[in-house]
């Protein structure tokens, strides 16, 4: 890898770049650049200039497609020299809810929100490009993201509350470096293709997450309140994400691209955010 496209220029693209090895030739598209993806006239520049890309862009925030992962295939399918790496960045809610059962790979995706489905189709447009180019594309379908600078505070200054315990939902997370050394591995020309759960290794539900966060940040613990109260009190969107309940197996993303975690748990991660802030 000698030149890398990267999409999407925000958090974890910066701490992707800042692994990469000296000598390698970094070119972000951002829109204060004059680089647009809902724009796809601007795009020109980028086609058959890099030979691996880091795609962090999200989707629009509506349709139930992604038109942005379309107009940056079409502009590198135009460039004459294609990529022979593509990374995406997705995310685990493409899977829906799964009871709380685990989940690996293999299992098939059932989005069951709009951004979801929005993420199915950027998936499926990245494969279907790799396999007619012969370009390698690693999906790496991550949960949430934390970071010092990414912890639920305003939620629980708020005192917003979490569902109770008979109620609530398994979640999975990742911290950023570790998302970004993730996406680093991916990078590796060596690295096989396919679709990989970048998530560590925590077991907990919502509301544990949010109480450890808490008692990290010296905060009073978020209310509980039943699924039906929850309602009432709770925003639609935040809501959609206590609808579904899973627990990530991260088992390929260690074995086949040799992933160590710097914080293998929230517990290792959210005392080091702590500290860090």
């Amino acid at each position: 890898m000698n030149r890398l496209l990267v999409i999407g220029y925000g958090d974890i693209a910066h701490r992707t770049a800042a692994l990469l090895p000296k000598g390698v030739e970094v070119r972000a598209v951002s829109r204060s650049l004059g680089i647009d993806l809902d724009r796809p006239e601007t795009l020109s520049p980028l086609a058959g200039w890099a030979d691996a890309v880091l795609h962090c862009a999200p989707p629009p925030n509506a349709g139930g497609a992604d038109p942005r992962t379309a107009a940056l295939l079409s502009c590198l399918e135009a460039g004459g020299i294609l990529p022979s790496r593509l990374v995406y960045i997705s995310t685990s809610g493409v899977y829906g809810d799964c009871g709380g059962e685990w989940v690996d790979e293999t299992r098939a995706v059932n989005p069951q929100t709009p951004r979801a489905v929005r993420r199915v189709d950027a998936e499926r447009q990245l494969i279907a490009w790799g396999e007619r180019h012969n370009s390698a594309v690693v999906v790496l379908r991550a949960p949430g993201i934390y970071a010092a600078d990414r912890l639920p505070v305003d939620r629980l200054v708020q005192g917003m509350p979490v569902l109770a315990d008979q109620d609530d939902v398994y979640t999975n997370h990742i911290h950023a470096d570790d998302l970004a050394a993730m996406a680093l591995a991916a990078l590796d020309p060596a690295a096989p293709a396919g679709i990989y759960n970048a998530s560590d290794d925590t077991q907990m539900k919502m509301g544990e997450y949010f109480d450890l966060v808490a008692a990290r940040l010296g905060l009073p613990r978020p209310p509980r309140v039943t699924r039906a109260e929850a309602a009432q009190s709770i925003p639609a969107t935040m809501l959609s994400f206590m609808g579904e309940s899973r627990r990530l197996v991260n088992r390929r993303i260690k074995e086949r691209l040799g992933v160590k975690l710097a914080y293998p748990t929230v517990h290792d991660g959210v005392p080091a955010a702590r500290r860090a802030a």
